[in-house]
């Protein structure tokens, strides 16, 4: 009995109960559907936090101010007014992990032009910044260095803002009025997009340090060179808690903080934050395709009832076959086939329906979905090792059954 005769008996078989095999299969259907899916939203996950790890630059840090502590009572973060360019700088300088250390601040401005407004968060800042943040230029050019020395007038605009004063006209050049000091546009910075708490990158306005401590903030802060916080981009390859670490003694030094106290500044290592949700996405994601995989097992042990039943009812056409000269390799062949087949039927219908909810997760949830032919593979693989391994039982039954008594069998 060759292959071909072998598939073609397996599929008569199934046709003859095609019910009974559309409930057989059922089990391997909801797997093999649930694991494609599963794996498409996790993947999905992983490579969002993947996209806002790029979108924020990479090894980055964020040094902030701490709180003031008043009778006791804590007043909230970044109450205290502790970073100074000058700390900034001795990071840049003193610890070697540290490529960049950019010195900002921040404040919402109503920015003017023409007969348009439009309210956005304008920050004082150095070129640094824009290394730190991985963040090119769309069009124009950045600061020179008379330009930041001599606090000039001059401003980068992100896209939603150039979007919502210009519409389609070229911003550079252009005068916009921010808190009304008239700055000449000289860039439009690459799209960002949205970060990991969903705000709007692109919305922003970024002078000279200088231009903001002077002529925008003008108060005490400014003229102790106080800054809001230090984004630090860490070298590539150095490891984040060793630069975190270095950076934290460096300021508690610069800062006179006695051992044991505290600290009037916080560091937030984004990147790791970043690292600690795509390793939650592919946990989560492993966690699911388990469960999801039961579903297959549950279907392979429906194939083996539902086989075993078969080679019961067909024990009279088994001995006939074997009292005509078929061996029990030959009898082994034809229900394994018959298991295997109701297995990859089951597996390439649960593909389907897999690329179906997966598509529908996207369209009709919002959530980022991937689906990949990796997971395809293994779904589908795993599938055919179901109906193997559970088809193999009946089948060897089957194989050992002596001609003379399954013929007689009623």
């Amino acid at each position: 009995m060759n292959m071909t005769a072998a598939l073609r008996s397996a599929w008569r078989a199934l046709r003859a109960n095609p019910l009974r095999s559309l409930l057989t299969m059922l089990g391997i259907i909801i797997g093999v559907a649930a694991v494609i899916t599963m794996i498409a939203i996790g993947q999905g996950a992983t490579e969002r936090v993947q996209e806002h790890m790029r979108v924020l630059g990479a090894n980055v840090m964020l040094v902030l101010p701490g709180s003031v502590n008043t009778g006791g009572v804590r007043q909230g973060a970044q109450t205290a007014l502790a970073l100074s360019e000058a700390d900034a700088l001795a990071m840049a300088l003193e610890v070697p992990e540290v490529q960049v250390a950019a010195p900002n601040s921040r404040v919402t401005v109503q920015a003017v032009y023409g007969g348009t407004n439009w309210s956005t968060p304008l920050f004082g800042a150095t070129n640094e910044y824009l290394e730190a943040r991985d963040w090119p230029l769309a069009a124009g050019r950045v600061f020179e260095d008379a330009e930041i020395q001599g606090a000039a007038k001059v401003v980068l605009l992100g896209q939603t803002v150039v979007r919502e004063l210009f519409g389609d006209q070229d911003p550079i050049d252009q005068v916009v009025r921010l808190r009304n000091v008239p700055m000449t546009v000289i860039g439009v910075l690459g799209r960002k997009g949205q970060n990991s708490w969903g705000s709007d990158q692109d919305d922003i306005a970024i002078v000279p340090l200088g231009t903001f401590r002077n002529r925008v903030q003008g108060d005490a802060a400014g003229r102790l060179k106080r800054v809001g916080s230090v984004v630090v981009k860490v070298r590539d390859g150095h490891d984040m808690k060793a630069a975190e670490d270095n950076i934290r003694d460096l300021l508690r030094q610069r800062m006179r903080v006695q051992p044991g106290g505290d600290e009037p500044f916080r560091i937030r290592n984004l990147t790791e934050t970043l690292q600690a949700q795509a390793d939650s996405s592919r946990t989560m994601t492993l966690l699911l395709s388990a469960v999801a995989g039961v579903s297959l097992l549950v279907g392979g042990i429906g194939i083996m009832n539902i086989m075993l039943v078969s080679v019961m009812e067909r024990t009279r056409e088994i001995g006939l076959r074997m009292a005509v000269g078929a061996r029990g390799r030959d009898i082994l062949a034809q229900f394994l086939i018959e298991a295997v087949t109701l297995s990859l039927l089951g597996g390439a219908i649960g593909v389907l329906i897999g690329a179906v909810a997966t598509w529908a997760v996207g369209a009709f949830a919002g959530w980022q979905v991937s689906m990949t032919l990796h997971s395809i593979v293994l779904a589908a693989g795993f599938s055919a090792l179901v109906g193997v391994f559970f088809g193999f039982y009946p089948a060897r039954r089957a194989s050992l059954l002596l001609p003379i008594q399954a013929l007689r069998h009623e």
